[in-house]
């Protein structure tokens, strides 16, 4: 009789039950010969900016309202230079329209002038397409900031201020209402009071509704086909200039005074002090003793 032997195998695709580890004793914390260099980079607190679902927008501070503050009122002023350099070639050609009517006029001075109203017309243009765009800018982290300080939201969406502000004959009647929403909540006045503006807003408001509408009034006029309506032109044209330089000069006092009322102390102008001396201070309480048994 044949002896036969019997092997048993654990079935293919059944995973093997993993032995058990052996738990070693205790021996305390790990001691390094010299100091390890591996762990948490010596970074400083970033916003997260990879984390899925975190927002990643920053507080708007007051410091950064401030600094774009002073670059839209230096490029205001700088409009309302160009505006009175654009005003002073519309009052030359209007006194050349003068004169011609008793005598020919020489064709360099013409051109002369035609040159100086084409150039000063392109800068303006050009120039205060930028301004704009940096005084709405500051006027975006203005409401925000205003917002964060008094604890609120700000009186109307973003989107429905720009096109408040972008809209012709609608910013005419909606930008000083805009302004006052600002400039309410830069004075930290209670969110269920009706925003009532202050007489520099005021000011302000019926200067750009007059420049606004002068400006209309320009446009309109320039249809005209007659001779007395050209020289009008060039007339109304100097007076929308010098509408549009004030214009230009009350903002940039109003972007500085909204400014300074958001952070009215400048940080560049604050001196450090040190204490030298306390004097009339109590006496700081006893330290108790440690017990001798402590390790530290």
């Amino acid at each position: 009789m044949q002896r036969q032997r019997w092997t048993a195998t654990v079935p293919p695709g059944v995973a093997r039950r993993p032995r058990a580890r052996r738990r070693l004793p205790y021996f305390g914390p790990p001691a390094y010969s010299t100091p390890p260099h591996w762990g948490y980079p010596a970074l400083a607190w970033r916003w997260p900016t990879t984390v899925p679902g975190a927002t990643t927008e920053q507080p708007v501070t007051v410091e950064r309202v401030r600094a774009v503050a002073g670059h839209a009122s230096a490029m205001m002023w700088m409009l309302a230079g160009l505006s009175i350099f654009a005003a002073a070639g519309e009052v030359w050609r209007y006194v050349l329209l003068l004169r011609s009517r008793t005598g020919a006029l020489p064709s360099g001075v013409v051109g002369a002038s035609d040159v100086l109203v084409t150039i000063a017309g392109l800068l303006g243009v050009l120039f205060g397409i930028v301004t704009v765009v940096v005084t709405l800018w500051w006027l975006h982290l203005a409401r925000h900031a205003a917002a964060d300080l008094v604890d609120q939201r700000p009186a109307r969406p973003d989107w429905q201020t720009l096109v408040y502000l972008l809209v012709p004959g609608v910013n005419l009647a909606m930008a000083g209402v805009i302004l006052a929403e600002l400039e309410h909540q830069v004075l930290r006045r209670p969110a269920d009071e009706r925003p009532r503006p202050t007489k520099p807003v005021r000011v302000w408001w019926a200067v750009w509704a007059a420049a606004g509408l002068l400006f209309g009034l320009t446009v309109v006029w320039r249809f005209r086909d007659s001779v007395q309506a050209h020289a009008d032109g060039v007339l109304l044209s100097g007076l929308t200039d010098l509408a549009a330089a004030a214009t230009a000069v009350l903002t940039a006092l109003m972007i500085r005074r909204l400014a300074t009322l958001l952070a009215p102390i400048d940080p560049a102008t604050v001196r450090y002090l040190r204490v030298l001396r306390v004097e009339g201070a109590p006496e700081p309480p006893l330290r108790i003793a440690r017990p001798d048994s402590s390790r530290r």
